[in-house]
């Protein structure tokens, strides 16, 4: 029985920016008596259904934006006569629909890393049961990637996760309810490792995928010291402690090593934490801004936040300290109005943010925005292609609607439009370049100004745009680009790098 570890996409582009982690982790779960398993990123390029022979296991790992592609791929694998595995964050919110629709055999809820070993020793005996539960597994007992599987010239950064779970209850974010409000942290020997093996093949550019790197505030630690609860207190100072012993092993790798991570704002009111994150030369990090009102930031359960001139002070912190910011905003919140598009735009460029990624309010599965517009359509959703609008993923791609949610004062098309219109000012060339001027090589700025291109390619034109040609040329410039721009990113191998002790 051979074993396959699929992710699908509905888009190739020969190279991709991040590794998806999943697979190499479940690849280092994989039992060796079932030999190396066969890796296929569809983001790369597509499967060959020919590969897949009667009796292989084949994993699938979806979410809900590459469900319906997960699905057919699942389909296939079963009309070949092998065993169907379903697993990830949709999977485990929909484990029934992976059976119905993409052919599973079985499905994995929750972590994989302990339970895919149980589930390919039930297929190699002819017995996969439906549903496994991975559930949410310790921290000591997260796996390591295999990251000696990496096609290494296919990936312009690689991902190394050091934290499961996130403290807040965003409105738009399932992970909260998926991974947990409990900090799931590994320690620093084992991310270390990890990092050292992948600089050893020569990645410089490592994303910490975690769900919130910053899983401490300093609110946290005076609201427990108030309450006077030892035990709370003494918690929140160990996990803050192992952030800083982590970075501080950071800024002892090799000093062309660049990390990038998430964070909530809220760490900007930790100084001390930027300029250890600045040490470990991790130059970057998403921040989940969502909106730039008080009055959309409530639509969001996100009040934690700033607005206005206290919001851009806020984020031009992170740059005084050197961690560069990707600024991610919502459009089509119930607050917005046609002058928001506009007003955040220019929020985007007086907080000095490195990037910026706008997308429009879209109800995810397993977050209370799902919940309540779900609850809004009623019983009879509408329709389109036969699909109810609640299971909205499984509408072919060309079909779907760009918004979900009826606006008071504003079309989904005028949103649309704004939205694009947005993207297209902040990545203008002339923008780029200019905001490239904080880098001091040519080498360095090239590649800061074919990336923020190719970004602004990947998930503005074939994300929001409508324009079929658009699409089109977005994917092909990107397919040209991202060689070169994966060389760009490529550091020489030190096959004799040492753990920082």
């Amino acid at each position: 029985m051979r074993v396959h570890l699929v992710n699908p996409s509905s888009v190739s582009f020969g190279t991709a920016v991040i590794t998806p982690r999943w697979q190499y982790v479940i690849a280092a779960a994989t039992p060796r008596s079932f030999g190396d398993p066969i890796l296929v990123d569809e983001t790369l390029a597509q499967i060959d259904p020919e590969t897949i022979q009667k009796g292989d296991a084949v994993g699938i790992g979806i979410h809900t934006a590459n469900a319906l592609r997960g699905y057919e791929i699942g389909k296939i694998a079963r009309e070949r006569g092998a065993y169907v595995i379903f697993g990830g964050i949709h999977a485990t919110l929909f484990p029934e629909e992976a059976q119905e629709l993409g052919g599973a055999h079985a499905v994995v809820k929750g972590d994989g890393d302990l339970a895919w070993p149980k589930v390919l020793s039930d297929c190699s005996h002819g017995e996969p049961q439906p549903v496994y539960v991975g559930g949410q597994i310790e921290a000591s007992d997260f796996l390591p990637a295999r990251w000696d599987l990496i096609p290494r010239h296919r990936y312009m950064w690689a991902s190394v996760q050091t934290v499961r779970g996130c403290p807040k209850h965003c409105s738009f974010c399932s992970v909260w309810r998926t991974d947990g409000q409990r900090p799931r942290q590994r320690a620093s020997d084992v991310v270390l490792e990890e990092i050292v093996q992948l600089r050893r093949l020569g990645f410089r550019f490592i994303a910490l995928a975690d769900d919130n790197f910053y899983p401490v505030t300093l609110t946290d630690l005076q609201l427990a010291a108030q309450q006077k609860n030892e035990s709370r207190l003494k918690e929140l100072i160990a996990i803050r402690a192992e952030r800083f012993e982590l970075m501080s092993r950071l800024a002892r790798l090799p000093d062309d090593m660049v990390f990038f991570t998430q964070i909530t704002m809220e760490a900007a009111e930790d100084p001390e934490f930027l300029d250890a994150m600045q040490a470990a030369r991790i130059k970057g990090a998403l921040v989940g801004v969502e909106a730039v009102t008080p009055e959309g930031l409530k639509d969001v359960y996100k009040d934690f936040n700033l607005a206005g001139e206290k919001l851009a002070e806020r984020l031009r912190t992170f740059r005084r300290h050197g961690v560069h910011v990707l600024g991610s905003f919502i459009f089509g919140l119930p607050s917005d109005r046609p002058e928001t598009f506009e007003t955040t735009a220019a929020l985007a460029k007086i907080a000095d943010l490195t990037f910026a990624q706008f997308v429009t309010l879209s109800p995810y599965p397993g977050t209370v925005d799902f919940i309540r517009w779900e609850k809004g359509l009623g019983a009879n959703p509408p329709t389109i292609a036969g699909v109810p609008l609640t299971r909205r993923w499984l509408i072919p791609q060309a079909l779907r609607p760009k918004l979900y949610w009826d606006h008071p004062v504003m079309s989904a098309e005028e949103i649309r439009s704004r939205t694009q219109g947005v993207w297209d000012n902040f990545y203008s060339w002339g923008s780029i370049w200019d905001r490239s001027s904080f880098i001091k090589s040519s080498k360095g700025r090239l590649a800061f100004v074919l990336i923020s291109r190719i970004y602004r390619h990947m998930y503005a034109d074939t994300g929001i745009a409508t324009d079929s040609a658009r699409v089109t040329w977005s994917g092909r410039w990107t397919r040209w680009m991202a060689k070169p721009c994966q060389r760009l990113f490529a550091g020489r191998p030190m096959p004799n790098l040492e753990v920082p002790v």
